[in-house]
């Protein structure tokens, strides 16, 4: 990290919600935290809090206008801006353990082995050959990737007659995620590595190197460059080219000496990103000249969750602990 970065900190308004964070998020121009507990809390200071699970969540996807999660009473709940709760789906003794969203307000989520996805008012669902690891919906078209044990299966929920395109890797594959443009697909594994695959003809692409798992990750919205977690700085691989990031190596933006990044978030227009450590520092990076901004100072509370407003005018974040701070530009 640069000796003296620029400092919003005086510019945050900082709060406590009492209690440990899964995900941020913004629902119009309200903010919105996932609690690790069943709460959901909207608004600067959590003043409003609604109970969406009994029992813990453990999944959580927004898409401007609601914040949807799973939890462990076995329950998809969606939570709008006025506290409204909707209960989606329910699956009596199983636990919710991904989700994700997609084109036309389309919903995927897990339970175990199967994967779910809910469109235009039906549900369809997909046994994978393992306990799905992550979701995704391509950014075109109705057609979730699903992570598992050997690789990812794409699948088509409205074609029951297209086959599932199976790309395979040995290993456990985690989360997963599309390029903005449909034409790669990358997911984390068990072990300190990503893997990719290039959609149209299956090419793979190793991208390795860390330290340490990686658990968040994200493409810039313009698609150039994939931002990740699991080291002391937030490493970016270039996707620019047809081949993706074979045969270059990564770009190194906001490093720390002594802690290591646990969430980054991708900011949905301009090429910037946010940053959350193992010792509670926030970061903002530009990715053109690496200048870094800080909203958050170290203070040994891991950071769980940062979340961009929808149009890229606001950024929230929230530690471990429930320590959370909104930022309006």
């Amino acid at each position: 990290m640069s000796l003296a970065p620029s400092s919003l900190t005086d510019k945050v308004t900082t709060f406590s919600l009492g209690a440990e964070i899964v995900a941020a998020a913004f629902l119009d121009a309200t903010p919105a935290f996932a609690g690790a507990e069943g709460q959901v809390f909207l608004g600067v200071g959590g003043a409003r809090a609604v109970t969406a699970h009994e029992g813990a969540v453990l999944c959580a996807v927004a898409d401007g206008a609601r914040l949807v999660t799973g939890g462990d009473d076995g329950r998809v709940v969606e939570t709008h801006a006025d506290g409204t709760t909707a209960e989606l789906a329910a699956h009596k003794g199983r636990w919710i353990d991904r989700i994700a969203s997609g084109p036309d307000g389309a919903l995927a989520y897990s339970a175990g082995k199967t994967a779910f996805v809910i469109a235009r008012g039906e549900t369809k669902r997909f046994e994978a050959p393992s306990t799905v690891g992550g979701l995704a919906f391509a950014p075109k078209g109705l057609r979730l990737a699903i992570a598992h044990y050997g690789g990812a299966t794409l699948w088509f929920p409205n074609a029951p007659s297209a086959k599932p395109e199976l790309l395979g890797w040995k290993g456990s594959h985690l989360g997963v995620v599309f390029s903005p443009d449909g034409r790669f697909l990358v997911s984390t594994m068990q072990e300190p590595a990503l893997h990719g695959w290039r959609v149209v003809d299956g090419a793979h692409m190793r991208m390795t190197g860390y330290p340490s798992r990686v658990k968040s990750f994200a493409f810039t919205a313009d698609g150039k460059w994939l931002a990740t977690s699991g080291s002391g700085e937030v490493v970016m691989w270039p996707f620019q080219s047809k081949d993706g990031p074979m045969g270059k190596a990564p770009t190194m933006l906001a490093p720390s000496a002594s802690s290591r990044v646990l969430v980054v978030a991708c900011h949905p227009k301009d090429p910037v990103i946010a940053a959350g450590y193992e010792d509670g520092m926030v970061l903002m990076a530009r990715i053109s000249d690496g200048a870094e901004i800080l909203l958050r100072a170290p203070d040994a509370d891991p950071v769980a969750a940062i979340g961009w407003h929808p149009a890229g005018g606001a950024v929230a974040y929230a530690t471990r602990s429930g320590a959370a701070g909104v930022l309006a530009f």
